[in-house]
């Protein structure tokens, strides 16, 4: 049976091969060489890379609550709106997400799906919550919210997965390498028939346009990411890695780009998987394909 993990990474796109607008083309990454070589070049791990359409045929720029939406849905969100919707889901966006999530999906079949996400203990008490696409998906569907308690025992990864956000706050949490929480994720996924992973730095450094920064976390980003592939079970999962709209790979505007973003497949049937998405709205088909679930 495949096991599918899929790595979400907000504000993402390919980009020129600039290395004054692009932090991509300022070293040399093993994961992402879309950025340095052609679109469709190998990524590490024997991971194959496709260049993903973001615009799903509607006007404007790319945002995060209608691509998010589409992502988790298969459903063109943009399109249903007539318009990219930024920030968070509106209550059209959750009633989508609700009826069509793919964790909702998988939850009628009975395969256990899981989020990977730890959730700051104030999340649980503030009011009103605000509630990412990601988070409506779950709630809706029953999936528990991993905690702290979760993420000090391994069992979770925090959106900054060395955790020094959290410890900066005063949490009392082990300081990660890339590496360690790399192999947590991994671990964590081949318990679950599906498992998600959000990480959405990349898209706050891409709006801040500071170069060091953004090569910074990009590369920690990469050593993160090999070790999920490293830690794998390429006979057994497939891991998928998306992203809603274009920013970080072009600093030299601060607002989403028109650039396609990359997916890249790793694992069991990674090339069938990869032929089946031209769009971000055509990832929740393929991962349902994958589960041998499609047509759900």
């Amino acid at each position: 049976m495949t096991r599918v993990l899929l790595i979400f990474v907000d504000g993402v796109g390919i980009g020129p091969n600039d290395p004054e607008v692009n932090p991509f083309a300022r070293f040399e990454p093993r994961v992402f060489r879309q950025f340095t070589a052609a679109p469709e070049a190998d990524a590490y791990g024997r991971g194959l890379a496709k260049a993903t359409d973001a615009r799903l045929d509607v006007a404007g720029l790319p945002q995060s609550a209608t691509g998010q939406t589409a992502i988790l849905t298969g459903v063109n969100a943009s399109k249903l709106l007539g318009h990219h919707l930024s920030g968070l889901p509106n209550k059209e966006l959750k009633e989508i997400l609700a009826r069509e999530s793919i964790f909702a999906k998988l939850n009628v079949l009975g395969r256990r799906a899981t989020f990977a996400n730890a959730y700051q203990p104030c999340f649980f008490t503030e009011r009103p919550r605000r509630i990412s696409a990601t988070t409506a998906a779950c709630t809706s569907a029953g999936i528990r919210l991993r905690t702290l308690e979760d993420l000090k025992s391994g069992a979770a990864v925090y959106h900054d997965f060395t955790n020094g956000y959290l410890r900066q706050l005063g949490y009392d949490l082990p300081l990660r390498s890339p590496e360690e929480s790399g192999a947590n994720l991994a671990r964590l996924a081949a318990r679950h028939d599906f498992t998600l992973y959000e990480h959405f730095i990349t898209d706050v450094v891409g709006h801040a346009r500071n170069m060091n920064l953004a090569v910074e976390v990009l590369q920690s980003l990469e050593e993160f990411l090999c070790s999920v592939v490293d830690h794998i079970d390429p006979e057994e999962q497939l891991v998928l890695l998306t992203s809603d709209h274009g920013n970080i790979e072009d600093l030299s505007r601060k607002v989403h780009t028109l650039n396609s973003v990359p997916t890249i497949a790793w694992g069991k049937r990674c090339r069938e998987a990869l032929r089946r998405i031209s769009s971000i709205q055509d990832v929740t088909p393929a991962i349902l394909y994958a589960l041998g679930t499609d047509g759900a």
